[in-house]
């Protein structure tokens, strides 16, 4: 049966109210050679039946593996009550709070998210309009061409790659340059990046920690990129961000992070939350929305949009973003995860997937042949050095019921035998250690 809730008659009432004469009407602007000339669709079939067929094909899934996979997304535990909080229908079916004396609940949760990731960031201003650390990672590049005037951006070859791909993909119709310093065996090469600026320079982009799970003190190497009226830019791992030296201690003026690790479930990829903070001064070169707290002529509290820069708010061509959008809800997830934990809960999480990270490094290289490849300092993510190819190492372990990482010669040519490793809270003893015999059998 056809999935069409509406009767012949109900149809033609429609297609009087509107004034044409049939629904093929309704597509005349499109030429006849452009139209499909047929649709490659199954039969329909009763509820029951998509039910089972949607079972089976779930049942195929493999749910109870043990995963030590990160590369910028991680398994971090996610409290029920944030399901039960953000599944209340007046926040999951709440759009867009244009008339605020109807979306106070919808501003006031925007306005305390915006409050915390600005506190976590050590920034001014935060938004929620952004999709994801990608996305955001783009935004803050426009918003730095847009307040120098410049268009050179230096990027470390230490970020993330899929970052570095949405980044070259966004910018690739654009006058913009991005010119990628290499990175030094896993770490930030920070000397290259500061040479690399000069008076065309718009902004720097690092990460930290970076993609190689380094952690690096970009101190001086910001002050050093604003003596050229150049902008700093750093992607982040937000649940570090509680043990870490912070993007405005360091002095960034653009701080951004993939808000999945905070309340978003990994969920084969979405729906996720880019987080974006940045100083006072670019405050009007943010994209999306901010809500701002005020008080009515009575004096009660009420929420607003101030800044709504976007396509839908002014004229296109001075909008400063057109692809950001509402992504109220999870951030609502995100808040509510991090006023659950609390400021000791963040850091207890942090520092627990720290421990756990440098347990299985020990057990990691305690094996014949695998040696560190990440240099220096590091939080709960690292890399290790096979002496074999790491993604036959993966195919093996992960028919064992165990997904070592991620294999860093995806991305980088010459590393196949780089493997990366990430850790939470979740991550026990018991599952590194089984790991690490498993790895030792395996090579």
């Amino acid at each position: 049966m056809p999935y069409v809730p509406h009767s012949p008659e109900e149809i033609r009432e429609m297609l009087d109210v509107i004034g044409v004469n049939s629904v093929d009407d309704l597509f005349a602007e499109i030429p006849a050679e452009l139209r499909p000339k047929s649709f490659d669709l199954p039969k329909g079939k009763s509820e029951m039946a998509v039910l089972e067929m949607l079972g089976k094909m779930a049942a195929k899934n493999t749910t109870d593996l043990t995963s030590f996979l990160g590369a910028g997304f991680y398994d971090h535990f996610i409290p029920a009550a944030v399901d039960a909080l953000s599944s209340r229908s007046e926040f999951y079916t709440a759009y867009t709070p244009y008339q605020p004396e109807s979306s106070q609940g919808t501003l006031q949760a925007i306005f305390e998210y915006q409050t915390a990731m600005a506190r976590l960031m050590d920034m001014d201003y935060a938004n929620a309009s952004v999709y994801d650390g990608g996305s955001a990672l783009y935004e803050a590049t426009l918003m730095a061409v847009r307040k120098t005037r410049r268009r050179k951006i230096i990027v470390s070859e230490a970020l993330n790659p899929i970052y570095r791909v949405m980044l070259n993909s966004y910018t690739n119709n654009l006058n913009i340059e991005l010119v990628t310093v290499p990175h030094n065996h896993g770490c930030t090469n920070v000397k290259s990046i500061t040479a690399a600026v000069d008076k065309d320079t718009a902004a720097v982009i690092v990460q930290n920690p970076n993609f190689f799970g380094s952690v690096n003190d970009f101190t001086e190497m910001f002050a050093a990129v604003h003596e050229h009226k150049a902008l700093a830019i750093m992607s982040t791992y937000p649940v570090m961000q509680s043990v870490l030296k912070t993007p405005g201690q360091m002095g960034a003026d653009i701080a951004v992070a993939d808000g999945q690790s905070i309340g978003q479930p990994l969920s084969f990829g979405g729906p996720y939350l880019g987080i974006m903070t940045c100083s006072k001064a670019l405050v009007r070169q943010m994209p999306g929305r901010i809500a701002g707290r005020t008080e009515d002529e009575d004096g009660k509290t009420g929420y607003v949009l101030t800044i709504q820069a976007r396509e839908q708010h002014i004229r296109r061509q001075k909008a400063t973003s057109n692809i950001c959008s509402n992504q109220a809800l999870c951030a609502l997830r995100t808040l509510i995860h991090l006023c659950l934990l609390g400021e000791e809960g963040l850091r207890r999480t942090a520092i627990i997937s720290v421990e756990r990270a440098h347990y299985a490094a020990d057990r990691l290289t305690s094996i014949d042949g695998v040696e560190m490849f990440t240099k220096g300092p590091y939080g709960n993510e690292f890399a290790v050095t096979l002496p074999v190819n790491a993604f036959e190492v993966i195919d093996k372990l992960t028919e064992r019921g165990i997904i070592p990482g991620f294999p860093v010669g995806r991305y980088y040519e010459g590393f196949e035998n780089v493997l990366l490793v990430a850790c939470t809270e979740k991550t026990t003893e018991e599952q590194i250690g089984i790991f690490a015999e498993i790895l030792r059998g395996a090579i």
